[in-house]
């Protein structure tokens, strides 16, 4: 049995409202912003990484058979490590929390900010990430239905509020656009590269995959080859969906620069979207953007707790002797992320970034050899362990610096060794090695042998 052409549009659905947060709402306009008239080249560079990477990453997962066989081409106990370091990052310790903090910003704060003392904002926040997860928590109750609330609802809605936007753009027209600035006032395909890499989805694309094959069972599909295959389209859908979506922001954040300029070392797209739904609605503009945030961000919230909450119960299933179900895992993750959104959050968002910057390159080199492997890695099986060896330790060692900035520090030595990385100043430090890797990878293969890799 193979899903219909309706049943794949709502699998399609499903995986964008998981992948679409406010990152993703923010990135694009920025970029539009600051490029100005060269959009086009930076948008196209936005969307090569931004896009491409998570998709080739939901495909190279989904045919290796899941995560855990791509990265267990390493090693067991690297893919088990590896697998835990995701689901935490793209979980409580970082992800979930921000859903509820960055709608709050946007949907709240304007209208609270000014009104009552700090006292008062805490408890509207403390109200409002109170709602919000109960409500994330309801609507992942069951992750293999999950396509019935953001497939049917969820999604399709996110994706009306957007076009409403475009076309107000349209109506108001872009006039002359802004000549390129901040960091696009050159090389805008690189730039753009740059800033779509820093979106870090294909963290959770890795993963995402466990609830949409669960959602593509409950429509019937028994077979675990026709499985992947499903999984396997709406992540091509989500792909196209994505780059719409993408050209779409980037063109709304032209129209927005060409009549509030901007500044690119304290403002963001959060700015760019406001300066614009205010000038094109006024105060029904603002609650609308904010509305915009809340559903992307609800909708991630419950894409990630789902993943989560399936991880643990999977590879937990008893915990001291006592069996633990999915609906445990669930109220854990729901109530620990509530928690940090109200408490300390800022901080762990700067150590966020480090951290997710060290996880990402191991994360883009099993893909990219992931994708390769019937005419690579199948013959040269110990590619995989010696390139994301090297690329571990620089990535590593980056965040380890990036971390020390973070809390005040330097390791001065250690920055002058990554200084000496080509490509390090662009966070692409990590190419070298990897390519180093492959070749190490390739001539002890050759010399000691190693056996095909499943």
């Amino acid at each position: 049995m193979q899903l219909t052409a309706r049943q794949r549009l709502l699998m399609t659905f499903t995986f964008f409202s998981m992948f679409f947060g406010a990152g993703n709402l923010i990135f694009p306009p920025f970029v539009g912003a600051q490029a100005g008239a060269a959009t086009p080249a930076a948008a196209t560079g936005f969307i090569v990484s931004a896009v491409g990477l998570p998709i080739l990453g939901v495909l190279a997962v989904t045919f290796a058979g899941g995560f855990d066989r791509l990265a267990g081409r390493v090693s067991p106990r690297f893919a088990a490590l590896m697998g835990l370091a995701i689901i935490l990052t793209i979980g409580p310790c970082f992800a979930i929390p921000r859903t509820a903090t960055t709608s709050f910003e946007m949907m709240v704060t304007p209208f609270v900010a000014d009104a009552g003392s700090s006292a008062g904002r805490t408890l509207a926040q403390l109200a409002y990430s109170l709602t919000f997860f109960a409500l994330a928590f309801v609507f992942a109750q069951h992750p293999e239905r999950l396509s019935k609330v953001l497939g049917r609802f969820m999604g399709p809605i996110l994706l009306a509020l957007i076009a409403v936007l475009f076309v107000a753009c349209l109506v108001h027209g872009v006039g002359t656009p802004a000549a390129p600035s901040g960091d696009y006032a050159v090389n805008q395909t690189a730039r753009g590269f740059l800033d779509g890499y820093q979106t870090m989805d294909l963290l959770a694309a890795l993963y995402f995959g466990i609830v949409i094959s669960a959602n593509v069972r409950a429509q019937g599909v028994a077979d675990e080859a026709q499985v992947r295959r499903e999984t396997a389209f709406a992540g091509l859908g989500t792909g196209v969906l994505l780059v719409v979506v993408y050209g779409v922001l980037s063109y709304v954040g032209v129209v927005s620069g060409a009549f509030a300029r901007i500044d690119p070392r304290t403002d963001t797209g959060a700015t760019v979207l406001t300066n614009l739904t205010s000038s094109l609605f006024g105060h029904v503009g603002t609650a609308f953007l904010g509305v915009v945030f809340v559903i992307a961000c609800l909708n991630v919230c419950t894409g990630l707790i789902c993943t989560c909450a399936t991880y643990f119960h999977e590879r937990f299933p008893i915990v001291a002797g006592r069996a633990v179900s999915y609906r445990t895992w669930q109220a854990v993750f729901t109530v620990f992320s509530f928690n940090v959104s109200n408490a300390g959050l800022s901080a762990i968002i700067k150590v966020s970034v480090p951290v997710l910057a060290a996880l990402y390159p191991i994360a883009i080199v099993l893909v990219l050899l992931s994708l390769a492997h019937r005419a690579f890695g199948a013959r040269f099986g110990r590619v995989y362990g010696w390139t994301v060896l090297l690329v571990a330790i620089s990535s590593f060692a980056t965040c380890v610096a990036s971390l020390a900035v973070v809390f005040g520090g330097s390791v001065p030595w250690l920055e002058t060794v990554l200084a000496l990385l080509p490509l390090q100043r662009y966070q692409l430090g990590w190419v070298a090695p990897a390519a180093i890797g492959v070749a190490i990878g390739v001539v002890d293969s050759l010399l000691r042998g190693s056996r095909p890799r499943a």
